[in-house]
């Protein structure tokens, strides 16, 4: 093994604070793998909670494994050293389960090159008793595991605090033949056995059936907390490398009830719940041990109930508060103030369209009046710089909706340009401009994604209009990588055979070629109504006919109230 990595891995661990490594020996030892850096996993929050859900088992030991850094990566080339664990450098083989926790389709990417490295079969119908069973988590298991079915032995469709106790109890009994383990696994609310299932299709390529074999559920129910209490989740692990080096995290929230049409976080974390302030204090407390900011984490930061009694908590404790982005017809003058007293010099409004239509269209529940006052309200209380999120390419979307964004965008900077002349001082407005990718498990599954070549054009005219704008300017997702998501999120089973050749270099098309598939035929076909879709093995919950008639709503340009306790629409509150 490479003198080099050891040597970066150990002092890498040593800069750690909170990290859990364990002896060997007379445990169930898990790898618990991010397909993505270092940087990125711990940056997770969802990563680093399950790591210490983990290790909170005295019989089980969970070491880390990262891609390596584009620097290190070449000297695992270079030297043919295995993927090794941080805490211990032990080699991905050598542990009983490979957990695998994914939360964006674009690692995926990623999986080829680190099974390489660990010296694994791709494939499960390659690997026997004589390797690790693995196992994958994370937001990409319950959205739309079937990418994915051909290379994981097994799926945990839910959040880990309620999926790992049951899952790990079975796991003790690895000495059991392969077959037999993951049949008795499948037996396992939330858990997704995909080899235990038969996939047909039809003559137009669409999906016919998947049919389940030898007692597997006929679809598998996605697993959550009912009660937040009864669980933290926070920086357990805190380290200069990372997002969030100068804050600790910590959840006050999980699930949004706005039920804006395209975000599929608002659909597959229903319902909606929230931690007490009572319960907040204490994991607050700790973050403080650590570092004066605390980053607020939830899908609606502002719809806390006790948001401006949490900020004063924090205050109190003389420390500051980070949020990610703000709801702009929550806001208030106090939370703004609480964010300005953290040091805030940038936040993000997320308007998602320019013209009404569309924001009717994707539920988003907003108008004019409301991005404005909230620009205004931001300005006047101090924040030196805004951010705005717009999503383009939203189905019915025409060169109308393209002017209408630009034309709000010229009224946020006429409001923030006056706020800002009265304090002396102008910062700047950023544009974040993103393709709309029609996501599992939301009404706008149906739908098609628009064309690159209309992507590209409607980005070009934006780019013209606001460099025209003084003290603005704005930053565009990758249309490619855009297109790609949208492939990985909502293909079947034949798209897992993708990757190998996506990892060697391979544009998307390309790889597609030598697997003889049509990315358009999962990227930009609009849905027929009665389609299976890949993700239908999966009960997140939410029926598919309050889906399908979200969609018809969107359609009509109808806005549907935000869910609520008990209102038995979606189907969640049962």
């Amino acid at each position: 093994m490479s003198r080099q990595l050891i040597s970066h891995a150990k002092s890498r661990l040593e800069k750690e604070k909170g990290s859990q490594p364990k002896p060997w020996g007379g445990r169930l030892t898990m790898a618990l793998v991010f397909p993505n850096t270092y940087y990125q996993a711990m940056s997770n929050l969802g990563f680093q909670t399950v790591y210490h859900l983990l290790n909170s088992h005295d019989d089980i030991l969970c070491e880390r494994f990262f891609l390596p850094d584009p620097a290190d990566l070449k000297e695992h080339e270079k030297t043919g050293t295995v993927l090794f664990s941080l805490e211990s450098q032990r080699p991905l083989a050598d542990f009983d389960v490979v957990a695998f926790s994914i939360c964006f389709e674009n690692d995926y990417v990623h999986l080829p090159t680190l099974f390489r490295l660990g010296h694994l079969p791709f494939y499960a119908a390659e690997r026997g008793d004589n390797h690790p069973l693995v196992l994958c988590g994370g937001v990409c298991a319950f959205l739309n595991p079937e990418p994915l079915a051909d290379i994981m032995d097994l799926f945990a469709v839910g959040e880990g605090e309620v999926m790992l106790p049951p899952l790990l109890e079975q796991l003790t009994r690895l000495e059991l033949p392969r077959g037999e383990l993951l049949r008795a696994l499948a037996a396992i609310p939330g858990v997704y056995v995909p080899s235990l299932y038969e996939v047909t299709y039809g003559e137009d390529g669409s999906l016919a059936a998947i049919a389940p074999q030898a007692g597997a559920p006929p679809q598998v129910q996605r697993q959550w907390v009912r009660e937040l209490d009864t669980s933290e989740s926070r920086s357990y692990v805190h380290t200069q490398d990372t997002a969030f080096a100068d804050m600790s995290l910590v959840e006050i929230s999980r699930g949004c009830s706005r039920g804006c049409r395209f975000c599929a976080a608002g659909f597959i974390y229903l319902p909606a719940r929230e931690r007490s302030l009572q319960s907040l204090l204490p994991q607050i407390e700790q973050g403080l041990c650590e570092h004066r900011k605390i980053g607020l984490v939830g899908a609606a930061v502002s719809d806390y109930s006790a948001i401006d009694d949490l900020n004063r908590e924090i205050f109190e404790r003389e420390g500051q508060v980070s949020v990610a982005s703000l709801r702009m017809d929550s806001l208030t003058a106090d939370e703004v103030h609480a964010l300005r007293e953290s040091g805030h010099r940038t936040l993000a409004l997320a308007p998602e369209a320019g013209s009404q239509r569309l924001r009717d269209l994707i539920n988003k529940g907003i108008n004019e009046e409301h991005i404005l006052a909230a620009a205004r309200l931001l300005a006047a209380g101090g924040i030196l710089n805004l951010k705005l999120y717009f999503l383009i390419g939203l189905p019915t979307e025409e060169q109308d909706d393209i002017d209408k964004l630009l034309q709000l965008t010229m009224k946020v900077r006429e409001v923030w340009v006056e706020e800002q002349k009265k304090s002396g001082r102008l910062g700047t407005l950023t544009l974040s401009v993103n393709p709309f990718i029609p996501k599992p498990f939301t009404p706008l599954q149906w739908a098609a994604m628009d064309e690159a070549k209309s992507l590209e054009r409607k980005m070009k005219q934006i780019r013209g209009a606001i460099a025209r704008m003084a003290n603005c300017e704005v930053i565009f997702e990758s249309v490619r990588g855009a297109v790609l998501q949208a492939f990985l999120s909502r293909g079947d089973r034949r798209v897992g055979r993708v990757l190998p050749h996506l990892a060697s270099g391979k544009n998307l098309k390309a790889a597609c070629r030598e697997e003889g598939l049509d990315p358009d035929f999962y990227v930009n076909r609009q849905r027929p109504e009665d389609e299976i879709f890949p993700w239908d093995i999966l009960d997140n919950g939410v029926r598919r006919d309050y889906l399908l008639a979200e969609y018809h709503r969107g359609q009509e340009g109808k806005l549907s109230s935000p869910c609520s306790p008990g209102c038995r629409r979606c189907g969640i509150c049962k």
